[in-house]
């Protein structure tokens, strides 16, 4: 939990009915959001050389990473800030720096790991609000997956669209790891029928579009 000094009168906040953000958090999210992007572009060019970085495939494997990877963590992490702000918590999103680079870094070598920051959180929070707290993230890539099927099966299949329904059921049942900081662990001391409900339905989604 982390304290923030809301007289700062450089501290400038934002709000749009209930919803409440600040010029910080959306400096965080536009920079993770462009450093999760430029990961996995890298990773759909095989690793892309510095040369290939100024390349137009470079360039159309961004906006797929943008609007399928991006879109995803974007909605992940604003699932988990809308529930805790409807339980009155203060709720904003933090990047990791450090992180970030690593990820870009490590995906040179054919692979993202992803851990670009979090949504940090104050206020009352007990197991039974932290399990919907974490769940709404997981639960948001489920929903994101579900936008990208019907899209597939009411267009046809292309890899925008299968990007998008793939990467949102992984990053869905990533996140329900019990182990670590990830969503799971506590969802499951909350509620173990919603735990199973959206670790299956990930699972179909992610295993399933080869039916498709």
């Amino acid at each position: 939990m982390n304290t923030y000094d809301y007289h700062n009168k450089n501290y400038k906040t934002y709000s749009i009915g209930s919803f409440k953000t600040s010029e910080t958090e959306l400096q965080d999210l536009f920079k993770a959001w462009v450093a999760i992007s430029v990961a996995f572009a890298i990773v759909l060019g095989s690793g892309s050389s510095m040369q290939n970085l100024l390349s137009v495939q470079f360039v159309i494997n961004f906006l797929l990473a943008a609007f399928t990877v991006g879109l995803g963590f974007l909605f992940h992490e604003m699932g988990h800030k809308i529930v805790a702000q409807r339980y009155g918590c203060f709720a904003e999103f933090r990047a990791w720096d450090r992180m970030l680079l690593l990820a870009v870094v490590m995906s040179f070598l054919g692979f993202v790991f992803a851990a670009p920051g979090a949504v940090m959180i104050q206020g009352r929070v007990d197991r039974v609000r932290n399990g919907r707290i974490s769940i709404a993230g997981p639960g948001t890539n489920i929903v994101m997956a579900l936008i990208f099927l019907g899209l597939i099966l009411g267009f046809g299949t292309n890899l925008f669209f299968q990007y998008g329904l793939m990467i949102n059921a992984w990053l869905g049942l990533f996140n329900m790891i019990p182990i670590g900081g990830l969503d799971g662990g506590k969802v499951l001391r909350w509620n173990k029928t919603a735990y199973g409900l959206v670790v299956v339905a990930a699972v179909i989604l992610l295993f399933g579009m080869s039916y498709i």
